[in-house]
């Protein structure tokens, strides 16, 4: 199935306040969210943590393929379901990326413990689909992106993306160019 061209920005509303920085997106089409993607990639860096909530089809996958793109990593971005994990080194002299699927793992940061994700945090921005419930205990600083979509029609494209930052890396963080 071809996705529909993009129509036009994404339309933004969102604040910014004490420890954590709020900004709401709706994305129109996957190139939108590739995009948003992008953006996000340009906020990110070595010891981010990303983790992205949606039901199953909302455009998880497809924001980290964007993301990749703008890190400048090596190998194209696919749903890690089957291999848990992945990692895209840089390119350039940017942080590599580790795109991990936590929707087999039912086991919270034990299970995840085994990635040794804790290990690769300090150099590599984390990226971490399903990982609500199981990563937040890595670091207090953390960016949770969360992605709804219409419930049952798979014809509709639109996405309302909610991005917060939480700890005091993302405090003074201005998340709203996101809105771009």
């Amino acid at each position: 199935m071809e996705a529909p061209a993009a129509q036009g920005p994404a339309e933004p509303s969102g604040h910014s306040s004490g420890s954590s920085a709020d900004v709401e997106i709706t994305v129109t089409s996957p190139e939108q969210m590739r995009e948003l993607g992008r953006r996000l990639a340009k906020l990110l860096r070595a010891g981010d943590l990303v983790m992205l909530s949606g039901e199953l089809g909302a455009g998880k996958t497809t924001l980290t393929r964007g993301l990749g793109e703008g890190l400048g990593v090596r190998g194209a971005v696919t749903s890690p379901t089957f291999v848990i994990a992945r990692v895209h080194p840089s390119l350039g002299d940017g942080p590599p990326l580790v795109h991990v699927d936590a929707y087999r793992l039912s086991g919270g940061l034990d299970e995840m413990e085994d990635l040794d994700l804790d290990v690769s945090l300090p150099d590599s921005v984390i990226v971490v689909e399903w990982g609500e419930g199981k990563v937040e205990e890595l670091t207090e600083d953390r960016l949770r992106v969360r992605i709804d979509r219409a419930v049952g029609d798979t014809a509709d494209e639109v996405r309302h993306v909610t991005v917060t930052g939480l700890g005091e890396r993302w405090a003074t963080a201005d998340v709203n160019v996101l809105a771009g």
